[in-house]
């Protein structure tokens, strides 16, 4: 497939762009392969300069299309050609409800230019294959491609928990994938568990993913392993390598906690479809505990919806605004996700028990608690680097797929198939922790919401694909630049670094009451309502934490970008 055969007019002159908190601009409309751009040519004395419009055709989440003042004409009939009807003073409307949230309006003159238009976007969002992204062809002049990829890799924390402990070992079983699809090539399992029982426990847990470590608690010596749900089915089928895995993961302790997130009746309806959860009988030593969490499908992503639509509703009042709230569940969801982390963690921290974390498949709320549950606990993961070092090893290499959870964003009028916010739940719980700890994550919000545009559009390959195999057969790695390699250059480190951050060596326990939990407004009133204010009051705390003796102002430029370059 070409790119030009999907573009049917590539330029329109006299569009006008609006949309809410950007100035109302006229220029010429160009659409790339990969890029939405609207340029203006600087008018006479006063007037303003060159303004600029770069969108990445694949942050359109949703087209729309209206058109106004219709008429129609025909050409004069010859001997040779029949008479032609064509559309007259005719435009249209075309609104772009983008994946960062975001809605834009291009006003184009001409009722065939404006079809055109909104079909080639439409078209150009779509594309299914991996491989035709924006990512293998972006090629900054300041970075290198094998920048990145190798700073975060998981098997790096691996060897520091086997120098700490010699009760588990490094095992390359899925070097080649073939184990479980979606684990990374190197995990970590207690040392007394072969290769051979690995793959016997494979065989018995839910896409293959049987339990491996997530995280080793220093301080208690205990573990946090992750994996899918056991395939007991009705007729209760047993695995004993996978009950001497979990019994050789308690390291002599007394008990251990699998915390399930999903219902016990969702539970016990699994094992009549071949699922299920570990018997008491037959784990001993380990209690079961229920936390429903939901993980994907429909209820998230609708509610993630509803949530997006009453924030662009500006007729609300008060009472019709709260209620809108609640109806969405958002913030339900928010309080679920916290309260089964702060669970995770209180088993390791107060319990000194070691715990296995698993719903269904275990690549959407396990890696949700799992991941939460460590910010809460580690220091580290509260650091700039150690937090992208979390999000490679409990997102990334653990499996979360991306592809099909970030397919579209709130606005899509598509048929809902495998998508669901459940990163971007992640990151607005992190985000609660960094407004109820405000001096103790390194990174701020500029952070949180830089990783959640590029988990749905990016112009870096980190986010490309549902596992590490994916992207392996993709060569993401040898073909497409790391997001890590953008994020850790000096001048953008510095973006999203917190200036009121100190070291916190403790364990930092949430409120999860209603009254403690609030609405992400960075994210979802971004767009909305202006942040001038706030920006400018977090560049003088920057300042005055640097000891700065000259203030940071906002300077209006002659030419500014509406969005970013990317």
């Amino acid at each position: 497939m070409e790119f030009s055969e999907l573009i049917k007019t590539a330029k329109v002159e006299n569009v006008l762009l609006s949309g809410p908190g950007v100035p109302a601009v006229k220029g010429t409309l160009c659409i790339t392969s990969h890029h939405l751009l609207l340029s203006s040519q600087p008018g006479g004395d006063g007037e303003q300069g060159t303004v600029e419009l770069w969108l990445l055709i694949r942050n359109v989440d949703a087209v729309e299309k209206s058109v106004q003042n219709l008429g129609w004409y025909q050409s004069t009939r010859t001997n040779s050609s029949p008479r032609e009807t064509r559309f007259a003073s005719s435009s249209g409307t075309i609104t772009l409800k983008c994946k960062d949230l975001r809605v834009l309006q291009l006003e184009i003159p001409g009722m065939e230019e404006c079809l055109n238009i909104a079909s080639s976007i439409e078209a150009l969002s779509s594309v299914e294959s991996v491989m035709m992204m924006y990512p293998f062809f972006y090629r900054p002049h300041s970075m290198k491609l094998e920048q990145g990829w190798h700073l975060y890799l998981p098997h790096h924390y691996y060897q520091q928990v086997v120098a700490e402990t010699s009760a588990w070992r490094l095992s390359s079983v899925n070097r080649d994938f073939a184990t479980c699809p979606t684990y990374p090539s190197a995990i970590i399992v207690p040392a007394v568990v072969d290769d051979e029982a690995l793959r016997k426990i494979a065989h018995f847990r839910q896409g293959g993913r049987f339990p491996v470590l997530s995280y080793y608690h220093k301080k208690n010596q205990t573990v946090m392993l992750r994996s899918g749900q056991p395939l007991m089915g009705p007729n209760k089928k047993r695995c004993q390598e996978d009950e001497l895995l979990l019994k050789a993961a308690l390291c002599g302790r007394a008990r251990g906690f699998v915390i399930d997130t999903r219902s016990a009746q969702a539970a016990k309806q699994a094992r009549m479809t071949g699922g299920g959860s570990e018997p008491k009988a037959a784990y001993l030593g380990w209690k079961r505990l229920h936390r429903p969490l939901e993980s994907r499908g429909r209820p998230l992503q609708e509610s993630f919806m509803k949530l997006v639509e009453a924030c662009n509703d500006p007729s609300l009042g008060m009472d019709r605004w709260l209620s809108k709230l609640e109806s969405s569940k958002w913030l339900s969801h928010v309080k679920a996700a916290l309260s089964t982390a702060c669970l995770a963690a209180q088993c390791m921290e107060r319990e000194e028990a070691c715990i296995l974390v698993h719903g269904a498949e275990g690549t959407d709320t396990t890696l949700l608690v799992t991941a939460l549950a460590q910010v809460i606990l580690d220091p580290d993961c509260r650091t700039l680097v150690g937090f992208q070092h979390l999000l490679e090893r409990e997102w990334i290499q653990a499996g979360h797929p991306f592809h099909l959870r970030c397919a579209h964003s709130a606005y899509s009028h598509a048929r809902l198939k495998q998508e669901a916010p459940v990163f971007l739940l992640f990151l607005d719980c992190v985000g609660q922790l960094g407004r109820q700890f405000p001096f103790s994550l390194e990174f701020s919000e500029r952070l949180l919401l830089a990783l959640f545009e590029n988990s749905y559009a990016s112009a870096y390959g980190t986010f490309l694909c549902n596992s590490e195999k994916e992207r392996s057969l993709c060569k993401v790695k040898e073909t497409t630049h790391s997001l890590w390699s953008w994020l850790n250059q000096p001048n953008q480190q510095k973006e999203y670094l917190n200036p009121l951050y100190s070291y916190n060596a403790l364990v930092i326990w949430p409120s999860v009451e209603p009254q403690s939990l609030q609405l992400w407004q960075g994210l979802f009133l971004q767009w909305i309502r202006s942040s001038q204010y706030l920006d400018e009051a977090w560049a003088e705390i920057q300042r005055l934490v640097e000891g700065s003796e000259t203030p940071t102002r906002t300077n209006g430029a002659a030419h500014s970008q509406l969005l970013l370059p990317h």
